[in-house]
């Protein structure tokens, strides 16, 4: 009977429960808009600040597009803005989506607190890997005429700027010109060679019916241009990082040492490479120390060195054409004579200087010769060239006698080590024990082989080129004169014989009858 009596009242209750619940959803069905997902509420982070709830996750990213439009708008500058776009889902029965406009507003003002920096429009100039910024297309070409103007003295040459063809990107690059009479800069050759003192006489070679192909040539500068590529892009750089026109000419035009390499010619010597490349010889001693290691290590016509030379970022070749007189020489003629060797040499006849009346094309870059080219030349005195003759064959080549072996003596003075020893020593010492192999050092004839008195028991060798080995000391030995032995041959056994202080060999090299360190001439 209890259940009967309340069942009106639950029955009401429950109906009022549902028409609340009606009602607010009703009332908060726009704040809602939930869908029956997984995580149906999505929390938008924009550099981990909250800047609004959606139910979409495709629409955060219109949404930043939008405020970034926005701040364009607002600055005619190019502006770079750093964020990091993060989203958190949840699964709710109620809660409450902002508004487009409100999210767009809160990620306008993130983003007007994450700009990084406002960068400017420049032109870059690359050269090489060296890399500087301009703000105009003036400052662009007055630092390329002032690399230019220190070798174009008489302002013959222009400079333009024009698109490179060899590249798909809108890339600029220079093109150097000649200027034409139009532009009143032609340069004459009174300008060039003005008629007095030497240049007088100049020109009367000029009028002299001998040199008529003379007075043809244009003289002066033919040719200019910049040895580096040059690349003009239009960029946008941080204003810290553009330079004045005033730095930027110092950073192009200031000399710096930039590594390069220099090929060996006839008659070159290390100190003259340094200096012809404005290097100290140590410097170029150290560069190169895998092939030289002191100032007496020899060089080849044709041998590769690193060297330096103090450079600009931006180089300039020039070529002019200009008239000179010069005394020269006349190439060496040589008679090759296949019985001698090639440390053998006779001057058959000897040089007459010549004279002559030249016209060449001489490049530079910058101010340094780089070639001459004689493209005219009127031989007043003809040259009488330097005859020698010259064996071909290879000289004989020398090798360490005995395997190990240390070296207890070298070549030169010494105090002598013992009553009746050379305070001279002729030869050096290597220390071994007795019955070391000795070989032949080079192929050659035994002339002597027994005893030597100081020298004890020894063996000599004369070799094909006037040279001879001498070995003493000897226990043993194992070839007798008149013996025909080859390099590396066995010739005796290693021993302490005539005046020595212990168990060793001497060894020594003679040229034509004296004695030289043999240090100088083992491979």
């Amino acid at each position: 009977m209890l259940l009967t009596k309340y069942t009106k009242a639950v029955k009401f209750s429950h109906i009022g429960a549902m028409l609340f619940t009606a009602l607010l959803v009703f009332v908060l069905a726009p704040a809602l808009r939930l869908k029956n997902e997984s995580n149906n509420l999505i929390t938008i982070f924009i550099n981990g600040v909250s800047v609004g709830k959606i139910n979409d996750a495709s629409l955060a990213e219109d949404m930043i597009l939008q405020a970034r439009k926005r701040i364009a708008r607002e600055s005619e500058e190019l502006v770079l803005i750093n964020y990091d776009l993060m989203l958190s889902g949840t699964r709710e029965i109620f809660g409450s989506l902002d508004s487009e406009s409100t999210i767009v507003d809160n990620i306008y003002q993130v983003f007007n607190e994450s700009i990084q920096k406002t960068k400017e429009p420049v032109y870059e100039v690359k050269i090489n890997e060296f890399t500087v910024n301009l703000r105009t297309p003036e400052e662009v070409l007055s630092l390329l005429q002032a690399a230019k103007d220190p070798y174009d003295e008489e302002n013959s040459f222009g400079i333009d700027i024009v698109r490179d063809p060899t590249r798909e990107l809108n890339v600029l690059t220079t093109f150097v010109n000649r200027l034409t009479e139009d532009d009143g800069d032609t340069v004459s050759k009174e300008q060039i060679f003005p008629a007095a003192g030497g240049y007088a006489k100049l020109d009367q070679i000029f009028d002299n019916a001998e040199n008529q192909d003379i007075e043809h040539f244009e003289f002066g500068t033919q040719s200019l241009d910049f040895n580096e590529n040059v690349e003009i892009v239009q960029a946008y750089a941080d204003p810290e990082d553009i330079s004045t026109l005033e730095e930027a000419i110092e950073l192009v035009t200031k000399t710096s040492e930039k590594e390069k390499t220099y090929e060996v010619a006839a008659g070159d010597t290390l100190s003259g490479i340094a200096e012809k490349n404005n290097t100290s010889l140590q410097d170029l001693i150290a560069m190169n120390a895998e092939t030289i290691s002191s100032v007496n290590s020899p060089i080849m016509v044709g041998d590769i060195l690193k060297v330096t030379s103090p450079e600009p970022e931006l180089s300039v070749l020039r070529t002019d054409k200009v008239y000179y007189e010069e005394n020269y020489n006349a190439p060496i003629e040589y008679i090759d004579n296949d019985e001698w060797f090639t440390t053998e040499s006779v001057v058959r006849r000897e040089p007459v200087e010549g004279f002559r009346k030249v016209v060449a094309d001489i490049t530079y870059k910058n101010n340094e010769q780089q070639k001459v080219d004689i493209i005219y030349e009127d031989d007043v005195i003809l040259a009488v060239a330097k005859v020698v003759e010259r064996g071909t064959k290879m000289p004989p080549t020398f090798i360490k006698p005995i395997s190990g072996g240390r070296m207890s003596s070298g070549f030169g003075r010494r105090k002598a080590p013992k009553k009746g020893a050379s305070t001279y020593h002729k030869g050096i010492d290597w220390a071994t024990p007795i019955g070391t192999s000795v070989v032949a050092s080079s192929g050659g004839t035994v002339v002597r082989a027994g005893w030597g008195a100081g020298y004890g028991y020894c063996v000599y060798i004369q070799h094909p080129n006037g040279m001879m080995t001498r070995y003493g000391h000897l226990k043993n030995v194992l070839v007798k004169s008149g013996q025909t032995v080859r390099q590396g041959e066995r010739i005796a056994l290693s021993g302490n014989t005539g005046v020595s202080t212990g168990p060793h060999l001497h060894f020594e090299i003679l040229v034509n009858g004296s004695q030289v360190n043999p240090l100088n001439y083992l491979q």
